[in-house]
């Protein structure tokens, strides 16, 4: 009992010593919460895709569809210096030699397209479609790189308890070599057996040296995708908990629709459908109609007038109509029904590889959820076999590869329930992002 009341309190400062060579107590607690909220602010790829939903607002506009007319000043100064010469009809010859001619002309024109087979409005509800698919872009980026934040949190915490696994090997790796050394000393061992305890906590103590290595390379990348410092430190939670309420038909319905690739597919769909519009608008005439104020005012050495002046306003209406471009409006009408034809097609492959994936990471879940259950146990059993093994080891009734044989059982038992945790926080994660409804 002494000796087993030992173990524990060596393994209870080991735990605690473990602590300490991950994380330094005084590093700020960072949770799954706050690490998302600081990526969604943060993230590069999150703000590129914002600024380009921004951008998809601002093209939203009456101007950009062509629906408004555009009005714009004009300025004309034209110079000149000849030497000119003029007959006139009843043969009276005209001659002078650097003959200035200056002539200004300004005013403001105002031109407008009232009619173009509708195009414009097509162009204006395409603009509008446009901005959705910004949105869903923007979903969609947000959703992937939250999942990314989320799995490498998560996998922090994996990784810690891996730590704390190993460290606890390296701790009964010691006190295997301080018993051994004992049992020597007695003349109760063979100093192979000191030998093979020392071989064992050197490579316990490799393996914990390589797992903090991969511990604080992910913490690395956790930093980066919350775009902060590369070396900022911090402590993530000791446990994670899964959500083991997901019901997949729950799961399907929500993709139909808020899955951001689906979404896409049914924005481009409709995208392709204003096209075809668009092309079949060129059937139609386009009219128009210009009008301005004009100001112009010319001057000449030679010739019947010296000075012109003038003022007033202009108006017109132009009209054209295609009657023939060598059937390419045929044939561009073909090629738009055929782009819609083609979206329908890849709404419905998008839908069935969404579902697909739902379907099977879904039952991924579900065994991750037994895993997690049946890995509990198998720890439960590793530490009560390894206690009996320890203590048949001080009396001297096992051999030294039973007793490794133990610790390592204990150690496997101890990362694969902290792997199957993972794995099912993973799946519920996964599940989630496909159904486009990712929650904390």
């Amino acid at each position: 009992m002494r000796y087993c009341l030992y173990i524990l309190l060596h393994l209870f400062f080991a735990a605690a010593y473990g602590q300490d060579t991950i994380v330094k107590p005084s590093s700020p607690f960072l949770s799954v919460e706050d690490a998302v909220a600081q990526a969604l602010q943060n993230n590069y790829d999150i703000k590129i895709a914002d600024n380009n939903l921004k951008i998809d607002v601002q093209n939203v506009s009456l101007a950009n569809a062509g629906l408004l007319p555009n009005l714009y000043g004009s300025v004309d100064r034209n110079n000149s210096i000849q030497n000119s010469k003029q007959i006139r009809t009843d043969g009276t010859v005209q001659e002078l030699n650097n003959a200035k001619n200056n002539s200004l002309n300004y005013g403001v024109n105002l031109g407008w397209t009232i009619f173009d087979g509708f195009a414009m409005f097509a162009r204006y509800d395409q603009l509008k479609e446009l901005q959705k698919q910004g949105e869903s872009e923007l979903k969609f980026t947000v959703l992937t790189r939250v999942g990314d934040v989320m799995e490498t949190y998560f996998t922090l915490v994996q990784q810690q308890q891996m730590l704390q696994a190993m460290d606890t090997a390296v701790v009964i790796s010691r006190q295997r070599v301080t018993t051994a050394q004992n049992r020597f000393t007695i003349g109760k061992a063979a100093k192979l057996e000191v030998l093979n305890a020392e071989v064992d906590l050197n490579t316990d103590q490799t393996n914990l040296l390589r797992q903090k290595q991969e511990y604080e390379n992910t913490k690395t990348l956790m930093n980066q995708l919350m775009a902060r410092e590369l070396t900022q430190a911090f402590r993530v939670a000791d446990s994670v908990v899964t959500d083991d309420k997901l019901k997949l038909v729950d799961l399907l319905s929500l993709a139909g629709g808020q899955n951001p690739q689906i979404q896409l597919a049914l924005i481009n769909k409709r995208v392709a459908e204003l096209n075809l519009k668009q092309v079949k608008a060129l059937r139609w005439p386009n009219l128009a109609v210009t009008t301005g104020y004009i100001f112009n005012d010319s001057e000449s050495s030679l010739g019947f007038a010296r000075s012109n002046t003038g003022r007033g306003f202009n108006y017109g209406l132009s009209a054209n109509i295609n009657i023939f471009n060598g059937f390419l409006q045929k044939r561009n009408e073909k090629i738009a029904k055929l782009q819609i034809e083609n979206s329908n097609v890849f709404i419905d492959q998008q839908t069935q590889a969404v579902n697909a994936q739902l379907i099977s990471a879904y039952q991924t879940y579900l065994t991750n959820l037994d895993l997690v259950k049946l890995e509990k146990k198998n720890v439960q059993i590793a530490e009560q076999n390894l206690d009996i093994t320890m203590e048949k080891y001080r009396i001297g009734t096992i051999t030294t590869l039973e007793v490794r044989t133990a610790q390592l059982n204990y150690v496997n038992a101890l990362a694969r329930s902290s792997t199957a945790q993972f794995n099912s926080k993973l799946s519920e994660v996964n599940l989630k992002e496909l159904a486009g409804n990712l929650s904390l």
